[in-house]
């Protein structure tokens, strides 16, 4: 299969002498969350200091630079880019020194309303210098408050539409905020005397820090000198819509949320595909790592012997050189090498997280078979994939969903498979223990929790647009006047 791309991993700390280094450990152990680019910026109550850069977080850090970031407040950031285009410029944490001091910014999701708002702040003479959606936070933070009165932040909050976890540093507070549906995951934890914010709780565990509570969606959590300060930004009867691919797919799965362990609700997801599609097979075979615990479970459920037959290559970054004629499908190969021994001649069934463009999922079911595989069975431990994610997740429009346009008879025969078979809604959400109306299930049912326009989006993007042109019009033309020397 073509994995969606991730999302962002955001990390905090406030009051621990080295903040800066127990941010690197943080964002190390949130790395799966993105890959593009890694920064931090650490405060010592006067001076805020940033380091940001592109590639994987040892890439961008080592000694010197964490030793030159000082100070007891540290926020920090991994990004895969939803928003905003893959350069230097859109790393985060972004900063700002304005009226109302320094003020830094990590943000995990996207914001359905952006296009929107940062035409109206264009407008009001504000000048952006990134194309991420979180810029405009900081500019709504940055606002002064009418009559002086009230919180810039909440006031922020309000205007905002969307999925968002943000650590936000001031000079000298740590501040977490979690949208009120509740879309992206963010903890609290305590590490000595120490606050941390993470986007899961297996970072706390490296840092050996103690996990204290979820930041509840649609709260704002205040770390200061004073201790800790909750406020409720918004009435309690939003709806709930925590992002069920979390479970699935995205979160690490010594990692837990709401309560339940990832890893355990892998394997129930892997136990109700077996109760649901029982097939006879002499082994179950999963694609590392994130079809691991699912096909753990399917084994357990079934009876049916579990053979880690694909081998991944941990060291496999990306590829610069596009591969050969003479190695077709290298991007694929290079990261799961299959032992042909154990299953040739035999029943496999292969268990994977989700199918979303298809193509990796042929190239593994052709691998199986060219080895000598008489049966290949597909088991996705999600249900298919029909709609685009609006809030964060790099799903592609609907034409390029392999499940939106195609019958599952009609993917079978495009992966060359045997059976192909998906866990149901109902089994998925069964898994996890906890109630539907929690999860948002969009690109699963099409139940969007926030509405989107995406006509409204481009209709602003053709307005911006002209405007850049008609501005290229002018400058021709002063360039074709005259000039007195």
């Amino acid at each position: 299969m073509s994995q969606p791309k991730h999302y962002c991993g955001v990390f905090g700390v406030y009051g621990h002498p080295n903040a800066a280094e127990m941010t690197y450990y943080g964002l190390y152990a949130l790395q799966h969350r993105g890959q593009e680019s890694a920064g931090i910026v650490a405060s010592d109550g006067r001076q805020f200091r940033v380091h940001r850069g592109m590639g994987l977080v040892p890439q961008i850090f080592d000694g010197d630079v964490l030793h030159g970031l000082v100070g007891n407040v540290a926020v920090g950031h991994a990004r895969y880019s939803t928003t905003g285009s893959s350069h230097l410029r859109n790393a985060q944490p972004l900063t700002v020194d304005c009226g109302r001091g320094q003020i830094a910014i990590a943000h995990n999701g996207n914001l359905t309303n952006a296009s929107q708002l940062r035409d109206e702040l264009e407008a009001n003479g504000s000048i952006f210098q990134t194309t991420v959606d979180s810029e405009i936070i900081l500019h709504l933070l940055a606002q002064p408050s009418p009559n002086g009165e009230g919180s810039s932040l909440v006031r922020a909050m309000r205007r905002i539409e969307g999925a968002y976890s943000l650590v936000v540093m001031t000079e000298n507070e740590l501040i977490g905020v979690r949208d009120p549906h509740g879309f992206r995951p963010l903890s609290l934890g305590r590490l000595g005397d120490a606050w941390v914010l993470a986007s899961e709780t297996c970072a706390f565990d490296l840092i050996q820090a103690q996990f204290v509570r979820d930041v509840e969606p649609g709260e704002i959590v205040i770390l200061n000198k004073d201790g800790i300060k909750s406020i409720q930004a918004f009435p309690e009867h939003t709806r709930r819509a925590f992002c069920i691919f979390e479970y699935v797919y995205f979160a690490r799965p010594d990692s837990s949320i709401a309560g339940r362990n990832v890893y355990k609700v892998r394997v129930e997801m892997g136990r109700q595909l077996a109760r649901e599609h029982r097939i006879e097979a002499d082994i179950v075979v999963p694609v590392p790592d994130s079809g691991n615990c699912a096909a753990l479970g399917y084994s357990l459920e079934s009876g049916i012997p579990f053979e880690m037959a694909f081998v991944r290559n941990h060291y496999v970054g990306r590829s610069f050189l596009q591969p050969s004629q003479l190695i077709r499908d290298f991007n694929v190969r290079v990261k799961l090498n299959l032992v042909g021994e154990l299953v040739k001649g035999k029943r496999v069934i292969i268990v994977d997280d989700s199918i979303v463009r298809g193509t990796t999922c042929k190239t593994r079911v052709n691998n199986l078979k060219q080895a000598g595989a008489k049966e290949v069975h597909v088991l996705v431990s999600c249900p298919p994939h029909m709609n685009p994610c609006m809030y964060g997740i790099d799903f592609p429009d609907r034409s390029k969903l392999m499940a939106a346009n195609h019958s599952t008879d009609e993917i079978r025969r495009y992966l060359n498979a045997d059976s192909l078979c998906y866990l149901s809604q109902e089994g998925m959400v069964l898994a996890t223990g906890q109630p539907r109306n929690g999860f948002c299930m969009a690109c699963y049912d099409g139940d969007y929790p926030v509405p989107y326009d995406p006509g409204v989006d481009k209709e602003i993007m053709e307005r911006r647009r002209a405007r850049v042109e008609s501005l290229g019009e002018t400058l021709a033309r002063q360039d074709r006047q005259p000039r007195l020397l």
